[in-house]
């Protein structure tokens, strides 16, 4: 199945992106620093923006640029830290996707209202399904990180730094185009943890799990669909 692949693919990646953080937090990172930490340096930014943007009205492009890069520059650190000294947490893991919301939304509002205000309301639109299914996700005590997630955080940072570097202009067509696929990843996120939650027998409804374990069964080797099938017939 293409999206297995691919999933693969991005978490081959972000494995090699680890262990190059590895080789300095390791031996550098100081212990008294935990990842929450720097999770909620992450919330605080984006609080501090949200503020800055909507009622100071501040257009200071590099105090707006300088707060917003070091607030990605925490999603990068964070799960890689909590990786390398093993602080990894059901807590933290539940903290980063609100953080990433919390840094993202204010910056994607101030962007793109008015010219892009179909674009804003998607993101807006799919952020809310994303949330309401990783709230659920971790009702039922499932906190796995989400690689499509992960790289849709990534794809945003990027997008929005280079944005708000043109920032009053009008964002450069090309960078449109990348968050109109970032909702791609917001959307394989989605369907990812659906398929977990399949597998796990917590979706009730006969027509959606039959779907779904189709899909499963279809994105196996033929050699084991086979071997399924002959176990259904018997």
């Amino acid at each position: 199945m293409i999206i297995s692949d691919f999933k693969l693919f991005l978490e081959k990646i972000d494995h090699y992106r680890d262990k190059a953080l590895f080789a300095f937090i390791k031996p550098y990172w100081p212990s008294a620093i935990t990842p929450n930490m720097i999770t909620y340096v992450r919330i605080f930014i984006g609080t501090v923006l949200f503020f800055l943007l909507f009622f100071f009205s501040i257009d200071s492009k590099i105090l707006v640029v300088s707060l917003f890069g070091v607030g990605a520059l925490t999603d990068l650190l964070d799960g890689s830290v909590a990786r390398a000294l093993k602080k990894v947490t059901e807590f933290g893991t539940m903290l980063d996707p609100l953080a990433d919301r919390i840094l993202i939304l204010p910056i994607a509002f101030c962007s793109l209202y008015g010219p892009h205000k179909w674009l804003l309301l998607y993101l807006f639109l799919a952020e809310i399904i994303n949330a309401i299914v990783a709230i659920f996700y971790q009702s039922k005590e499932m906190y796995s990180a989400n690689i499509f997630g992960k790289t849709r955080m990534v794809m945003l940072s990027v997008v929005f730094i280079v944005i708000l570097i043109d920032w009053p202009n009008p964002p450069p067509i090309f960078f449109i185009y990348l968050l109109w696929i970032s909702l791609i990843f917001t959307f394989l996120s989605i369907f990812t943890r659906i398929l977990d939650l399949n597998s796990q027998g917590y979706i009730k409804n006969k027509r959606i799990v039959k779907g779904l374990n189709k899909l499963e069964y279809e994105k196996q080797p033929k050699d084991i669909q086979h071997s399924v099938g002959k176990k259904r017939t018997v």
